[in-house]
């Protein structure tokens, strides 16, 4: 019995002291000037979704002359490309370009990156993903969170829809403000492709994408070589970084962005990994047969979903958006069928599939 005490103890010890570390919140300053900036999206096959994300590019609270929008067309085989045409007609801000060779070591989405990156003309890249939308406020507080040193800044992003497509955007809040907490605290994680600033400096520091190694996650291996030559970095839960993401409409798309995100776990530190882990072992342990009287089981259970939904609850204010309870209570239903499904998903040896293109995963 000694062991499950101490266990739970150790769990619940933790989440006491997470959940008083988000309650942390580290100031922004005003932006003082507007400096130009290159906002970057990569685009394969987006035509139906690429228009939101132009919209909301389009309605930014920042002059549109220091604004520079260039969209990469990633070879569609879609009517994306004439979807940005005729929506750019009359926007000066914005360019449409055309990605068909490659350039040095990269491919796929950092590929149209590397060359994105070479046309921008300013010394700050922001990036998204064709199926955002950001807030009005996005450029003004990403910039509002660099200094001299800060050479990449990470966003909040959420998802909207379906039921399905709301309990993804708990996730995408739930590991988020995890990694704002780690981020606070001086922990290196990661950045996030699709809600990201990268300082020209930072970026040209490491040779750009061309110079890395192919990869599947390769927000994640720039965030990684951009810390290595010694620049800082941030994570923002403002309303005003938040950008609101396309969830994934079935399962089976799910679990294909899920393994490939698992590519890029093992990249991930040993205390995020400790805190997901965690998660895993909580269940282990509670459902040991034998181990717990069931009142027990229960109480652990009903205590976890408490502190879990706090959680939630905190990370929702502090972005900005808003769930009802019943959600955040399914939530954990969907967390720990997904996180079975994810797994067992991964393990079985299939390729990555990602924008219509396959990688094996030694290559992925």
């Amino acid at each position: 019995m000694a062991f499950p005490v101490l266990f739970f103890g150790v769990f619940f010890g933790v989440y006491a002291l997470v959940l008083l570390l988000v309650l942390r919140r580290v100031p922004i300053r005003p932006l003082a000037e507007c400096p130009r900036v290159s906002i970057l999206v990569a685009a394969r096959n987006e035509a139906p979704t690429i228009e939101r994300c132009l919209r909301a590019l389009a309605k930014l609270n920042y002059p549109p002359e220091q604004l520079e929008i260039l969209i990469g067309d990633d070879d569609s085989t879609d009517d994306t490309r004439a979807v940005v045409e005729r929506f750019i007609a009359d926007k000066p801000q914005f360019q449409l370009l055309s990605i068909r060779r490659q350039l040095g070591t990269a491919r796929g989405k950092s590929n149209v990156l590397a060359h994105l990156c070479r046309a921008a003309t300013s010394e700050y890249f922001l990036l998204t993903d064709a199926d955002m939308a950001l807030s009005p406020e996005w450029v003004r507080t990403l910039l509002a969170a660099t200094t001299a040193r800060v050479g990449i800044v990470t966003g909040i992003t959420t998802a909207t829809g379906s039921l399905f497509g709301r309990l993804q955007g708990l996730d995408w809040l739930f590991g988020l403000n995890l990694i704002r907490l780690l981020t606070d605290l001086g922990v290196p994680v990661t950045a996030v492709g699709n809600n990201m600033l990268v300082r020209r400096a930072a970026y040209e520091s490491i040779g750009g994408y061309e110079a890395l190694a192919f990869s599947t996650s390769e927000d994640l291996q720039l965030f990684e070589q951009v810390v290595a030559q010694g620049w800082e970095f941030r994570n923002l839960i403002v309303p005003e970084a938040l950008g609101v993401s396309l969830a994934q409409p079935t399962v089976s798309h799910l679990l294909r962005q899920r393994q490939r995100w698992m590519k890029g776990a093992g990249h991930l530190p040993w205390q995020l990994g400790a805190l997901f882990g965690s998660y895993a072992l909580f269940y282990t342990v509670l459902g040991w047969p034998g181990l717990l009287p069931l009142n027990s089981i229960l109480l652990l259970w009903a205590a976890k979903v408490g502190c879990q939904t706090l959680f939630l609850l905190i990370t929702l204010r502090q972005a900005g958006h808003r769930e009802q309870l019943p959600v955040l209570l399914l939530y954990e239903f969907h967390l720990l069928v997904m996180s079975l499904v994810v797994l067992a998903y991964t393990v079985w040896p299939r390729p990555i599939e990602w924008k219509e293109r396959r990688y094996t995963w030694a290559e992925a």
